[in-house]
């Protein structure tokens, strides 16, 4: 039987609504593309500290950010630079004088090694940070200072956690710290 014109249009137009809808890849595309960018963005803002169970940081309501910089880590039986133990804190207390000689050693090591070129040559740009429990002794955060500035670090950082300015105090007062 010989279809009208009409009649084989009408045909071809039920076959085209029967074939379903087709995903337009172009705009989804497009979606994870900015996703992507955004991630990359934001995730390049924050350095990542090494992390240690046992060591609690103090607070504080500094608002610089951290850079990539040599890392001593105080631990409660350890000193540990970028990873690796230098010195036992009992032996370090029981040491006259402010000089770490296996600190110091250790520290002038990572000069080639962790440090930016610029920093290599400028010794007041060599950075230092120090993480540390926030009960440990006075003294010993002394000698650990103490050495870095004879290892030609001009730059010493302290690693705190960070909190919010508007927090008050058990008095009711702004606590803040210089």
């Amino acid at each position: 039987m010989v279809k009208s014109k009409r009649a084989q249009r009408m045909d071809r137009r039920h076959k085209r609504g029967k074939l379903g809808g087709g995903l337009n890849l172009v705009s989804l595309m497009d979606v994870f593309t900015i996703l992507v960018f955004f991630l990359l963005v934001n995730s390049a803002d924050v350095e990542v500290l090494p992390n240690a169970k046992e060591i609690q940081l103090p607070e504080s309501i500094a608002e610089d950010k951290a850079k990539e910089t040599v890392v001593i880590l105080i631990g409660e039986h350890d000193i540990i630079v970028q990873g690796v133990p230098v010195a036992k804190v009992a032996e370090v207390m029981k040491m006259k004088g402010n000089d770490i000689p296996e600190l110091r050693q250790a520290l002038l090591s990572q000069n080639d090694r962790v440090l930016r070129k610029e920093a290599q040559e400028d010794i007041a740009g060599r950075e230092v940070t120090i993480m540390g429990d926030k009960d440990i002794p006075y003294r010993l955060l002394k000698k650990v200072m103490a050495t870095c500035t004879e290892s030609d670090y001009g730059q010493i950082s302290l690693a705190v956690l960070q909190k919010s300015a508007d927090k008050l105090d058990e008095a009711g007062q702004l606590s803040v710290a210089r």
